[in-house]
């Protein structure tokens, strides 16, 4: 099992490969890859939870499920599948599918929104380099 720092140490290099990367195709790519390091580690996924007043405050939980919405387009365009996935997830992947063949204009929410994801993005890596680093809390009476 990973220590807290080499956690810690995972959680910023994704996050500097979100920040560092220019907007394009590879941004979103970035930004599945930190969802993806998210979604992967139990410490860190238990941070995003509402059971947090911080999190409730921020409104982690929503910021996080709009950048998890481009994980899973990105997910969904590398899978050929017959099951209907439903009409916000196919837009999704139409939207990130343009993106990637340069096809980029405003009337894409995605490519509009590509600067609020990369803030989102710092808001969550925010909230979970504080939950990492937040000593444990015994229970009390």
């Amino acid at each position: 099992m990973k220590t807290l720092r080499q956690q810690k140490l995972d959680l910023d290099k994704k996050f500097k490969e979100v920040s560092e990367t220019p907007a394009g195709f590879d941004l979103f790519v970035a930004i599945h890859d930190f969802v993806e390091h998210i979604e992967r580690n139990p410490l860190l996924s238990k941070g995003i939870s509402n059971r947090s007043k911080a999190n409730l405050e921020l409104d982690i939980v929503t910021k996080y499920n709009y950048l998890r919405k481009i994980y899973q387009g990105l997910e969904d365009i590398n899978v050929k599948s017959n099951t209907d996935l439903g009409h916000e997830r196919y837009m999704t992947i139409r939207e990130l599918t343009k993106i990637q063949k340069n096809d980029v204009s405003d009337t894409n929410s995605f490519w509009k929104k590509r600067e609020v994801s990369r803030k989102l993005t710092g808001i969550v890596y925010d909230r979970l380099s504080a939950y990492i680093s937040e000593p444990v809390k015994t229970k009390s009476k």
